[in-house]
Order: structure tokens, then sequence, then C-alpha cells
């Protein structure tokens, strides 16, 4: 199962949301719907797509959506410097909410990137 939540990678990027992303070596997932995108940003605010999210009130926003849009898929985009358990709790608020897809936004390698723009 980690594997599967791994396997994402940044082919989108939200602007707004300053986020270091961890580097991996996992292809991109394609998708031809519109996803949506929570974010933690390195001083551990969260954000669902551009828009920051209280704490308090982000379990309860989630669920709606969840209710709005059953088959929403979610991707959790968290900055490199963020602890494991922060990042742990929020996956498992999504799960509560409801969220049943759930992926992993990482970016490629530094020399992979370089590689790719030559």
């Amino acid at each position: 199962m980690l594997l599967i939540i791994f396997m994402v990678t940044a082919p989108m990027l939200v602007e707004g949301v300053n986020v270091d992303l961890p580097e991996t070596t996992a292809a991109p997932l394609q998708s031809e719907t519109e996803n949506l995108i929570v974010s933690i940003d390195s001083e551990g605010r969260l954000f669902i797509n551009n828009f920051e999210a209280e704490p308090d009130l982000f379990v309860d926003k989630m669920r709606k959506i969840v209710e709005a849009r059953p088959d929403q898929s979610v991707y959790l985009r968290a900055d490199k410097t963020v602890p494991y358990g922060v990042v742990v709790r929020v996956m498992g608020d999504l799960k509560a909410a409801g969220i049943d897809k759930l992926g992993m936004v990482t970016e490629p390698p530094v020399e992979e990137k370089s590689a790719k723009k030559q």
C-alpha cells in the first residue's frame, strides 16, 4: 500500500503554496480529472488547493468535499522539512474524512531534472 502512495510524482504544481518536495525516482501517474491537493508547508500550515485551512476545521471541510464528490482523489504535498508525524497525522485526518484515494506528490531527483532539460 505504501508503494502505491509513493508512486505519484510532481506533474502538477499548485501556485501560491511554497513546498520543498522530497525527491523520488517513481514515474508520474496520469489523471484525466482535476485532483484536490492538500499541502503542508515548512511551517506546518495546511492548504486545500491554494486556500489555507484551519487545523481544527480541516476534517470537517474535507468531509464536506467528500460528500459533494465521493470519488475525489486527493494528493498530499508536504515540505520535506515537515516531521513525518505531522504528515501521518494529516493522512489520518484525510482517512477520517472519508478519503479513500490518496497519493503523495514528490519531485524527481536533482540529477534527473537536469538531464531532462538537456
